[in-house]
């Protein structure tokens, strides 16, 4: 599989630091940030294909990040991660449009897995709405 990068967006040092080093060992391209404007931020000067999002967050949540996020660019696929199982914000995420939703702790192949998934979604979108640009042409 390609090697796809994926934005950590979460206000617990310990748990993103320790995620950080997990996924870079993996493989992966890891950007982090430790709040919600700090990963819009980022995503506004990088290229971004997967975006794991904390729920609860001092400032800006979630959910809201999740609505900016979709706005910047509704291609990036965002995996939701709580330590609070609530349903309702579970569902709330996919229908803005979220990849997924996973409890904190989450156990690392899982997480791995999900992105995965997440990324060879994200790319047959792409593909799809290329081959629909080129038959319009």
């Amino acid at each position: 599989m390609d090697k796809f990068t994926v934005l950590l967006v979460d206000d617990e040092a310990a748990f993103l630091e320790t995620l950080v080093k997990r996924l870079n060992k993996r493989g992966l391209n890891v950007l982090e940030a430790h709040d919600a404007k700090a990963g819009l931020a980022i995503l506004n000067r990088e290229a971004v294909d997967i975006v794991v999002l904390d729920v609860r967050m001092p400032e800006m949540d979630g959910i809201q990040a999740l609505r900016e996020i979709k706005k910047i660019n509704p291609m990036i696929e965002v995996i939701m991660l709580t330590g609070h199982a609530s349903v309702e914000v579970a569902i709330q995420g996919m229908e803005l449009g979220a990849f997924d939703y996973l409890m904190k702790p989450t156990d690392i192949n899982e997480l791995v897995y999900k992105l995965q998934d997440a990324y060879k979604k994200k790319i047959l979108h792409e593909q799809k709405i290329e081959k629909m640009e080129r038959e319009l042409k």
